[in-house]
């Protein structure tokens, strides 16, 4: 028994004193500086984000950068990176417009309809996806690539008995005004007695319509309106649930179903709000990732890419294994402008580890506040994400698991390879 304590003390010993070797140093760089300058150097493309077109002087302000916009809900309680006069948004003001009251204004006029080019250089972004309802002048492509929102597709019955508080009693009204446009764009004057046809003259139209104007992919901002569970109801039960409004939650389903599809066809991916969102009654459990396995397990359904847009924040650990499936990717946006680099960099980790060729920055950009507008949220996300990656990776060649030459690649691939794989960007 000596013995067997003896020797278990000695390879716990050993244990220790390999753990403590492989600790960083005290004093080390929480980046390696030549990796930093590596990340900071790459032209990134943002796989999500909300800019605001530029407007001159007269013209109606822009309010087509979100199909649900969340700066005008009930008051919540804003994350501190979030608010008003955080360092964060200071530093972002400073840094992009320098100082003084009216500098932010005095950029806009000088670069006019150049402004929102001028802004993505100035955050070292190559590409960003405008997740818009229409993009318009000021937002040219290449710089700026489209997607626009399909939720109001799968809302074309009563939707009153879906709302249950302040936040849905503002964005149904919403949807169903953005349902009327695509009514009127695919040239159909109501509703269609058949779900036939509402498939067939509204639905497909207005996707094929946003494919040929330049659309990457479509977005679904589901679960600021209900659960991310999608079952798999037969058309029989869909066609029923059309005419007579009962059982309204498979209709939905099977018209999302429809979309996936559409999607595959066309070429597009489908990018879905999986994270705690904006608005004081967002129910964080619709949001879990894990609700999405079933669609990623359908034979039926892969040919369809699927992105989780801001990563599934809290669930970021579910969302790990999820990465296996092959239609699926994720972005970090949102969580580098919630949180700190220190935990975005535990997130990455864990995916980079993982299945790295899966994983795209993004900076959900958005006009959050008079002070914080989208390109002081750019600013933050940014700078948040590059120092978040470069933590993990330096922590990652530290213990061994990667070269320096790895690390670097990693690097590209997140910031900006992945997605231009994904999206056959030239």
């Amino acid at each position: 028994m000596k013995s067997a304590a003896s020797f278990a003390l000695a390879l716990f010993a050993a244990l220790a004193l390999s753990l403590v070797s492989c600790a960083p140093p005290a004093d080390a760089p929480l980046v390696d500086p030549e990796l930093a300058r590596e990340i900071a150097a790459i032209k990134a493309v943002d796989n999500h984000a909300h800019p605001v077109r530029p407007t001159a002087a007269g013209e109606p302000a822009d309010i087509e950068y979100d199909a649900l916009p969340v700066d005008n809900l009930e008051a919540q309680s804003d994350p501190i990176r979030q608010r008003a006069h955080s360092p964060e948004v200071t530093e972002a003001t400073e840094k992009l417009f320098g100082s003084g009251k009216d500098a932010k204004a005095a950029a806009m006029r000088a670069h006019g309809a150049d402004y929102a080019v001028w802004i993505l250089d100035r955050v070292g972004i190559e590409t960003m996806l405008a997740n818009r309802v229409a993009v318009g002048p000021g937002l040219p492509a290449p710089r700026f690539r489209w997607v626009p929102f399909a939720d109001a597709l799968m809302y074309p019955l009563d939707n009153r008995g879906m709302i249950h508080n302040s936040d849905q009693a503002a964005f149904f009204p919403l949807e169903e005004k953005l349902l009327t446009r695509y009514y009127q764009e695919s040239g159909v004057t109501g509703k269609p007695a058949k779900l036939g046809d509402y498939l067939d003259k509204v639905v497909r139209p207005t996707l094929e319509r946003h494919k040929k104007g330049g659309a990457l992919a479509e977005k679904f901002e589901m679960a600021y309106l209900r659960t991310l569970a999608i079952d798999n109801p037969s058309r029989e039960d869909a066609e029923k649930a059309y005419a007579t409004g009962a059982n309204y939650k498979a209709l939905q389903d099977y018209i999302f179903r429809f979309i996936a599809t559409e999607c595959g066809r066309l070429g597009m991916a489908v990018h879905i709000h999986v994270a705690h969102g904006g608005g004081g009654y967002f129910n964080v459990s619709w949001a879990n990732p894990l609700l999405l396995e079933p669609l990623l397990n359908d034979p039926a359904l892969r040919k369809t890419t699927f992105v989780a847009i801001h990563g599934g924040w809290p669930y970021t650990r579910e969302i790990t294994p999820l990465l296996t499936k092959p239609n699926f990717y994720v972005d970090f946006s949102e969580q580098t402008a919630f949180n700190t680099p220190h935990d975005v960099a535990e997130v990455l980790r864990a995916w980079l580890a993982y299945v790295p060729e899966k994983v795209m920055f993004a900076t959900d950009a958005y006009p959050f506040s008079p002070e914080l507008g989208w390109e002081e949220a750019a600013y933050i996300a940014g700078a948040t994400g590059r120092e978040a990656l470069g933590r993990a990776l330096t922590l990652m060649m530290h213990d061994r698991e990667i070269t320096r030459e790895r690390a670097v690649e990693l690097a590209r691939m997140v910031m900006r390879e992945n997605a231009r794989k994904l999206y056959a960007l030239k």
